[in-house]
């Protein structure tokens, strides 16, 4: 078996997504055998590299099993994802009170690593990155945070919820607009943060940071029996689908991978030309 084989064959086993064109993966948890996940990467049309990194693994802390999944979709950067994808859930557990106080853990740690990233400006350039991040703990309790578009939706009796916030620049431009910067609204065009980026939160940009936030919103969230599944997907996904036209398309889908996947060609299907990243968690 040839080395590049063998390292997506491992990569695949952890549950780890890569900068490839594509990628897959799968998983479950030793808690509970009817919790398995799945993860599917395919890059869009444009000329630039693969921007759009995942992680989607579980791992044992402890005392503790905690399902860790996240969607890290860069902008004019694939350093700056990656090393989210590296980093960023080491930080948030890492935090002493993540355990007691799990939201204030989240949100230190997301303004932590947003302070590395801008010190670490000359090596990762000036781009950026969103992010959604997924933490489930013992199968029971749920922690989504996120910055920017990319998006978490959650499951339960067919009906689907978002538990992630769209930071647009349109909804946010009194914040903006405080900070000293713009937002523009050009003809065929979506508003943009100093006429540059159409997201108002994000990790890194530092060239037009002080008009940005780095804050994410955080949601909770009980994990009862008419839990079926969450998605996390970047935009490339929620373009061209509804939260309620996702959770539709893969009710009937147990394997979490194969779900995945069929959200992803579903989005192409519907012409989305952006990177797409999709990961399902399924609890029945």
């Amino acid at each position: 078996m040839a080395g590049k084989e063998i390292l997506h064959k491992m990569k695949e086993k952890v549950g780890l997504g890569s900068s490839a064109n594509a990628g897959s993966g799968k998983g479950k948890s030793k808690v509970s055998k009817h919790v398995t996940h799945g993860f599917y990467l395919v890059k869009g049309k444009s000329d630039h590299a693969m921007e759009d990194y995942a992680v989607a693994e579980f791992k044992q802390v402890d005392d503790n099993e905690l399902g860790l999944f996240a969607i890290f979709d860069g902008h004019l950067s694939h350093e700056i994802p990656d090393y989210l994808r590296s980093h960023l859930f080491d930080t948030i557990i890492q935090e002493p009170d993540f355990w007691t106080m799990p939201e204030r853990a989240i949100r230190r740690a997301y303004r932590i690593t947003d302070e590395t990233i801008l010190e670490k400006a000359a090596q990762f350039g000036k781009g950026g990155s969103t992010a959604v991040t997924a933490i489930l703990i013992n199968c029971q309790k749920l922690i989504v945070a996120n910055v920017g578009d990319s998006r978490a939706v959650i499951c339960r009796n067919g009906v689907a919820k978002q538990l992630s916030v769209d930071h647009e620049p349109r909804t946010e431009r009194e914040s903006i607009e405080n900070r000293g910067g713009f937002v523009s609204n050009f003809p065929g065009d979506v508003p943009r943060v100093d006429g540059q980026l159409a997201v108002a939160r994000a990790f890194g940009d530092k060239s037009i940071k002080e008009h940005l936030c780095s804050e994410p919103d955080v949601a909770v969230e009980e994990i009862y029996e008419d839990t079926e599944f969450i998605i996390l997907a970047s935009d490339g996904l929620w373009k061209v689908m509804s939260n309620q036209d996702a959770a539709d398309s893969i009710k009937q889908i147990k394997d979490a991978k194969s779900a995945a996947r069929h959200l992803a060609e579903e989005a192409l299907n519907r012409k989305s030309s952006d990177d797409i990243s999709c990961i399902v968690v399924r609890f029945q």
